[in-house]
């Protein structure tokens, strides 16, 4: 485990008699790329400006290296804050922009000019000084913010829903730059979305947000493959939920059918979700199908077509298929025991996990 740089223990945030955060608790490693996950409203941000120094916490702790930092000054953090809109200074050229903060703090000329050379070139904007802000281009401009809190040289960089301005192709090129200017510098990133794909696509660590509390945190891998519950496994990544019942250890009966699965340490017959991914549900024959199903729509989503469908029970099935299919044509659904993934019922993250290792063991 790499050095503990940001530790949040039992934060709360209320603002009157609405509680912004709820019992929040989260370890950031030096050097890693975390992000804050979750839907508008959820507390991503509050607690991006807890850690930045722009929200004084209601009860609990920020801890930068150890030590308690909720009384201390947002310029006196070792931590920079990029915003959504950036925040830069139309009138003035990038060199100025990127200078602004070691300006303010009188910083001899000749370092300034060393400092802002070297992080124009990390964002590649070398040659770029004398731009004005209006002469760049979307992910320039946010290239421009970025050197400009690199340029302070902070330990830990936050990030607050830094691509939403991009168009899709873009925002799609700046997450791999982002990824790869995080892995040279070696500093923390926390970063700020609600697009489940860049947080898949970018992230060491997701902490999965909803109605200001955590709801899960772990490796995209993890997060998505191994939901702890409904919210989280129909925000991530698009999922078929239906109830069922656990037998016993590895076999989960749904739509009345009995299957073997990859899950255990629950009670005989306790009532739970079940999840399968439209990616792991194989189109074949219905006398090779685990389950038999007729096709409803299908959309081409150029790698893949998306495909609805439904069981003789009027369940709705996801599907996604590289092959097309006709409409009301029956088909079978193919699936492994480890694609089943079983669910109780307001299980918290704790448990889950604690499930988890028992039966991995």
């Amino acid at each position: 485990m790499s050095k503990p740089i940001i530790t949040l223990k039992h934060v709360y945030k209320n603002y009157g008699d609405t509680n912004v955060l709820h019992d929040i608790n989260m370890t950031l490693e030096a050097g890693k790329f975390y992000t804050l996950l979750g839907p508008s409203g959820s507390g991503k941000t509050t607690i991006l400006r807890t850690i930045g120094g722009f929200v004084t916490p209601s009860s609990g702790d920020v801890l930068f290296d150890g030590q308690r930092i909720n009384d201390l000054p947002a310029n006196k953090r070792q931590v920079n804050t990029i915003f959504q809109d950036y925040a830069l200074f139309p009138h003035m050229d990038v060199y100025d922009n990127v200078a602004f903060g070691l300006t303010i703090r009188k910083t001899p000329k000749e370092v300034i000019e060393k400092k802002v050379l070297r992080a124009l070139k990390l964002v590649q904007l070398s040659g770029y000084e004398d731009r004005s802000i209006s002469e760049l281009s979307g992910g320039q401009q946010q290239r421009v913010a970025i050197a400009r809190a690199l340029v302070n040289e902070p330990q830990v960089l936050l990030l607050d829903e830094a691509l939403s301005a991009l168009d899709m192709k873009l925002r799609k090129e700046m997450q791999v730059e982002l990824r790869d200017l995080q892995q040279r510098l070696g500093i923390t990133f926390l970063f700020v979305t609600h697009d489940q794909e860049e947080a898949l696509a970018m992230s060491d660590e997701i902490f999965v947000m909803d109605d200001g509390k955590i709801l899960q945190s772990g490796t995209p891998v993890d997060i998505y493959d191994e939901p702890v519950n409904h919210f989280v496994a129909n925000f991530i990544g698009e999922s078929n939920i239906v109830p069922g019942k656990m037998l016993s250890d590895y076999r989960v009966e749904f739509v009345n059918k009995v299957f073997e699965c990859a899950d255990a340490g629950m009670k005989p017959d306790e009532n739970v979700e079940v999840v399968l991914r439209p990616e792991d549900l194989d189109i074949v024959a219905p006398d090779a199908g685990k389950l038999v199903v007729t096709i409803d729509t299908q959309l081409f989503r150029g790698d893949y077509y998306e495909v609805i469908a439904y069981d003789d029970d009027h369940n709705e099935w996801l599907i996604h298929s590289t092959n097309p299919t006709k409409d009301d044509q029956r088909v079978g659904l193919f699936f492994e025991p480890e694609d089943i993934h079983v669910m109780r019922y307001g299980e918290s993250e704790q448990a889950f996990d604690a499930r988890l290792e028992t039966y991995e063991d």
